[in-house]
């Protein structure tokens, strides 16, 4: 493992350091520009990031339309999880929106390494498990914030 790569907190609460050390080991530090993609939706989930610093604002294909903004991440917050689950494919867009620095992962080697090892396995799904469940319930309260008669705060 290179010494300076240091897991995400989102890595420490989910995973044992054994899997930590483990994933770190494939893993790579990369330069984003501002204004690049990283993916695009419908295109091969062949990787995922951890923010080390900077923003990435993932995005949806609004036909006739500019992409529209889903949720906006920024430092240790997971990049990518459609690599996790056949059939491997983005369901959203990504855009560095500032200069980021962050940890990219190869998606078939962490995958191949989660099927040889049964307790990585179900670490890793866990904790792209609690990530989606957490980006599922802020996209509810936004939804409730846009579209409930008196927003998702407000007594009726």
């Amino acid at each position: 493992m290179n010494a300076s790569l240091a897991p995400s907190p989102g890595m420490l609460r989910a995973l044992s350091a054994e899997h930590r050390q483990r994933l770190m080991c494939v893993a790579r530090e990369v330069s984003v520009p501002q204004g690049a993609r990283l993916f695009n939706e419908g295109g091969r989930a062949d990787r995922f990031w951890i923010i080390r610093s900077g923003r990435i604002e993932l995005d949806m294909h609004v036909p006739g339309r500019r992409a529209a903004v889903i949720e906006s991440l920024g430092h240790n917050e997971l990049v990518g999880w459609s690599w996790l689950f056949p059939p491997h494919v983005w369901h959203l867009g990504a855009e560095a929106t500032t200069p980021v620095r962050a940890y990219e992962f190869d998606a078939t080697a962490v995958r191949s390494m989660c099927k040889d090892d049964v307790a990585l396995g179900n670490d890793v799904s866990q904790w792209v498990g609690g990530v989606l469940a957490h980006r599922l319930s802020a996209a509810r309260i936004r939804l409730l914030d846009l579209y409930a008669p008196y927003g998702a705060g407000s007594a009726v």
